[in-house]
């Protein structure tokens, strides 16, 4: 928090009050030239001059540790019912959403940062993270400043700051803002999940262009329903700016509902099957020329144009992720074969497609974060088209625990059915059974031979053993993730590590 806002003056109690307005319902205590330091709604982060804000979470709340975060030095409380004791001390803010306040304190503690940037979000099941630093690229090389907020990071220029959730706490992501600011950027490419939507961690921010990639099965024991997963995605569209617009995967079911809400000279289609459902000023269609395991080269066609595109990915969800990109530049006016050039430049993401090969390039491992059936789908589809016909597409992968057990059968039929060989092993088993895990991808599986193997570096180790010339081996689940969640215990464990390490000691 304190390095976003080094060599900045002081913020105020009541400027921060003032930025609240309405949402104030009653106050306890002055403290109106209190000098803030800091604003969370995380009591292990509050020092001397924070504000707390005491939000309902869903495993715990945030009022139960008010007096903690008093002793740790906050002065000023912000919650949603005061404690049965108020300390003389502390200016108590009482609110009717913690959310909110949290979101509005944190736009004015980091001084309204997001009103210095073009904010452009993109939100769907599969494809935020490589849609989302595609956009990022392709701004940088337009000449406009961009950084990236997304899956395990923050990048600002050429530093990178991790992060722990796709779209961080309110209170962090206007940190980040005003870190951007700082350095320089005009715009901010950020991925924008579900989760933050409903629990208004973007609360008053507004977008100048919101992507939508697909929508499929997941984050369904916090949704409870894929209409109110879709509904909760649609929040992004209602937070565009007067300038805003849209850019949806036309391809995907859900996009009309997308586009429900906003006028269709706001919309831009994208379609790789000729299917878009918007008129063909606001169309952005791509075809696949070639492809192999490297990239894709494709023809792209918008307003009687026809333009090369090189997708240094294989896979034509890769084809959309790209176009949806450049469909983006199109609506900010950046040049086409600016903005082509600086999308075929982007920096490979870890784990996503991630390829590693062996010394004599004769084998290749990917790591992908396909987590989802959707996911995995996409990603043995899209290394089927490249696999050569006498050679074998392997897979290993697992499913997390605690988390979404409806499609772990389907997983096991999605590999079952599209690769060659399947090892089954642990993913982020958390507080289950890794076996009983594998137990339920196994149930859709119908008896296909596979080999089951819950160490997972054991898994990696004996698929790559098994691979022949020509062979392509899948890792999915993890992706960038380097680590293992097992019991509430993260340890160290990385699939592009174990790979390496695989590939070093083959003959």
């Amino acid at each position: 928090m304190e390095e976003s806002r080094k060599g900045a003056p002081a913020v105020l109690l009541d400027d921060l009050i003032a930025g609240l307005g309405a949402l104030v319902e009653r106050r306890i205590g002055s403290g109106a030239r209190t000098a803030v330091t800091g604003v969370t709604c995380d009591s292990r982060e509050v020092a001397p001059g924070t504000v707390f804000v005491a939000v309902r979470g869903f495993s715990t709340d945030g009022h139960r540790y008010i007096a903690a975060a008093i002793e740790a030095g906050a002065s000023v409380v912000v919650c949603e019912e005061l404690p049965a004791e108020c300390r003389d001390s502390v200016t108590y803010l009482v609110v009717p959403d913690a959310r909110k306040a949290l979101a509005e304190l944190s736009k004015v503690f980091y001084g309204n940062a997001p009103d210095r940037l073009m904010l452009i979000g993109v939100t769907g099941t599969n494809g935020k993270t490589t849609t989302a630093r595609l956009i990022t690229s392709m701004l940088n090389a337009s000449g406009i400043s961009a950084g990236y907020i997304g899956t395990g990071l923050c990048r600002i220029g050429t530093r990178d700051i991790p992060l722990e959730r796709t779209t961080p706490e309110s209170s962090g992501l206007h940190a980040l803002f005003r870190q951007m600011v700082d350095a320089g950027c005009k715009a901010a490419v950020m991925e924008v999940s579900s989760h933050a939507l409903v629990l208004d961690r973007v609360h008053g921010l507004r977008f100048r262009a919101a992507v939508f990639t697909n929508l499929t099965p997941e984050h369904l024991d916090f949704h409870a329903t894929m209409e109110k997963y879709a509904e909760a995605k649609r929040l992004l569209f209602d937070r565009l700016d007067d300038e805003g617009f849209a850019v949806l995967n036309a391809d995907d079911p859900r996009a009309r509902f997308m586009a429900a809400n906003l006028p269709p000279e706001r919309v831009f289609c994208c379609s790789t099957n000729g299917a878009p459902f918007c008129d063909s000023s606001r169309c952005f269609d791509a075809k696949v020329l070639d492809m192999n395991v490297e990239g894709t080269i494709a023809q792209v066609s918008f307003r009687g144009q026809t333009m090369a595109m090189n997708v240094p990915l294989p896979g034509a969800y890769n084809v959309m992720n790209m176009l949806e990109a450049f469909a983006v530049g199109f609506g900010l006016d950046i040049d086409p074969e600016t903005a082509l050039r600086g999308l075929a430049e982007a920096d490979s993401v870890a784990g996503r497609m991630e390829r590693i090969w062996s010394r004599d390039r004769s084998r290749c491992a990917v790591v992908d974060y396909a987590h989802t059936p959707d996911g995995l789908q996409k990603a043995l589809e899209a290394l089927r088209a490249v696999t050569p016909a006498d050679a074998k597409l392997a897979v290993v992968f697992g499913c997390g625990g605690n988390r979404d057990r409806q499609k772990r059968p389907e997983m096991g039929r999605i590999a079952a059915e599209l690769a060659d060989r399947v090892i089954l092993t642990s993913d982020n088993p958390r507080d289950e059974n890794p076996e009983a895990i594998l137990d339920e991808v196994e149930a859709g599986m119908a008896g296909r031979v596979h080999l089951r193997i819950a160490d997972r570096a054991e898994a990696i180790r004996r698929a790559v053993e098994q691979l022949g010339a020509g062979d392509i081996l899948l890792v999915a689940g993890k992706g960038h993730e380097a680590y293992q969640e097992i019991r509430g215990v993260k340890r160290h464990f990385s699939d592009r590590e174990c790979l390496e390490a695989c590939f070093a000691q083959m003959k």
